[in-house]
């Protein structure tokens, strides 16, 4: 899939659930459904990308003695 701009997280998984729709659907043909098969694994790696560069960069502020600040992966909080 490429477009002159990035789309949002949320309009390419919107469009990852159109693809599914449609491939469910049986209404395309062989040549439609790879191409639309194609698309979906392009937007599901590029999806995945982006939750993992977010979970990278989401940090929990956690106080730390006096008026320090210690930054802590948000999975050590939930955990």
């Amino acid at each position: 899939m490429t477009t002159a701009k990035k789309e949002t997280f949320e309009a390419s998984l919107q469009r990852l659930e159109d693809i599914v729709r449609d491939l469910e659907s049986g209404e395309k043909g062989l040549e439609d459904s790879l191409k639309l098969f194609e698309d979906g694994v392009s937007l599901s790696r590029g999806l995945t990308a982006k939750l993992e560069d977010v979970k990278k960069r989401v940090e929990v502020l956690t106080k730390e003695g006096k008026d320090k600040l210690k930054a802590k992966p948000l999975e050590e909080e939930t955990e």
